[in-house]
């Protein structure tokens, strides 16, 4: 995939409509937003557009609506919080491409901005219909694309348009796309991938795609304990693939034959029960991975793990990393997790954290300005992280 993809800067959209796709799927409880991350996150390319003299049509989902029009997951608590960011109205649709938007779009004077209804509310939407696409498309002159998080589905609203519009990306997508693609594509070395998380079969493709690129590649987290029973030894309660033995064999005799640095956890904290609820108190203890009691269950790393993966961090030059080392949400067990964090946040090197649960772990633990770059795609991320082509990126138009 071509990662040097044209960006608003190379289009002149001065008195030109321009459709936009953010990520405004904002987490709300009683119909209010609990973080806005999103929206202020959307802010640089929306300021540019209005700056410039585009007329901005924005569109984005909110949940999974599945083609159906769900009051509780209108888009109108972005429009007004969005208002209140720009310091601007931002007239809200009372639709998607229906009369409304239609009406909307075509009155928008220079440097206006409107906001269509949640395109899920369209059956066609996550269909990639294209009449659906058309209709969009002919609200506008230019497509933006800035909403990373959806970058790797083929919706409509995010890869469908481009096939009737102009397409480039935002800054958001930008900087996801020069960061990630170039650690991918031309790593400073040495480089360094940390694989966390609950299941092998998750990761499969990002472990075959990690080995082709990386100097070490380190894996903790549930994952790690199939990698362990593929050594013969025993894991107790552990999470476990039995199904994904061999691939573990195999991916551990790849690293060999590719001189592949490849670590796993070497001790871990075990408890006899997982914690229940997930933050209740846990009593545990640490034990070398090779005597893991048949009663317990390995839920997070050990002190000597964490100070064996910190190590291979503090030499690299590009270090990425998605997944948890544990059971991070229990304060008990979230100890090899701010471990990583820690080691990143004193790093020197490039810093990647690929979204979902490390991002959250990065945040909630105040290591987020210490760290290069935290995608805001899971999904999005883990599928570049697996060498796939995003349809949402693969449409904008190359440099």
């Amino acid at each position: 995939m071509n990662y040097n993809k044209k960006s608003v800067e190379d289009i002149d959209v001065a008195g030109k409509r321009v459709l936009c796709r953010c990520d405004f799927n904002v987490p709300t409880k009683d119909g209010k937003i609990t973080s806005d991350k999103r929206i202020v996150a959307a802010l640089p390319t929306i300021q540019y557009l209005v700056k410039h003299g585009a007329r901005v049509i924005l569109c984005s989902h909110m949940g999974k609506p599945k083609g159906e029009v769900k009051p509780e997951l209108s888009l109108q608590v972005v429009a007004d919080r969005l208002s209140e960011l720009l310091g601007q109205p931002v007239k809200m649709a009372k639709d998607v491409v229906g009369e409304s938007a239609q009406a909307l779009a075509a009155s928008l004077k220079d440097g206006e901005v409107m906001l269509l209804e949640n395109t899920r509310f369209e059956k066609g939407e996550t269909k990639n219909d294209p009449e659906l696409s058309k209709k969009l498309a002919s609200m506008a002159d230019i497509f933006v694309n800035d909403a990373f998080g959806t970058a790797h589905r083929a919706h409509a609203s995010t890869a469908g348009v481009a096939d009737y519009l102009p397409a480039v990306c935002g800054y958001l997508v930008q900087k996801e796309v020069s960061i990630m693609g170039k650690a991918l594509a031309d790593p400073e070395r040495p480089f360094v991938a940390i694989l966390g998380g609950a299941k092998v079969s998750d990761k499969l493709n990002v472990i075959n795609n990690l080995l082709e690129k990386v100097d070490t590649l380190i894996i903790g987290g549930g994952m790690a304990y199939t990698f362990v029973a593929a050594k013969g030894y025993g894991i107790g309660k552990s999470l476990f693939d039995a199904e994904k033995v061999d691939y573990c064999k195999d991916m551990m005799k790849k690293a060999e034959e590719k001189g592949v640095k490849l670590l796993l956890p070497i001790d871990t904290v075990v408890a006899s029960d997982f914690p229940n609820p997930i933050d209740a108190p846990v009593e545990v203890e640490t034990v070398d991975v090779t005597a893991i009691p048949a009663d317990k269950e390995g839920l997070d790393i050990g002190e000597k793990t964490r100070a064996l993966f910190a190590d291979a961090v503090k030499n690299a030059k590009t270090v990425v990393w998605n997944g948890p080392m544990g059971v991070f949400e229990n304060p008990t067990l979230a100890k090899g997790t701010i471990a990583v964090a820690q080691a990143l946040a004193d790093s020197d090197a490039v810093t990647i954290v690929g979204g979902g649960d490390s991002a959250a772990a990065c945040e909630q633990l105040g290591f987020a300005d210490k760290i290069t770059h935290i995608s805001t795609g899971g999904g999005a991320s883990l599928e570049f992280l697996e060498g796939l082509e995003l349809p949402g990126i693969a449409c904008l138009q190359d440099k």
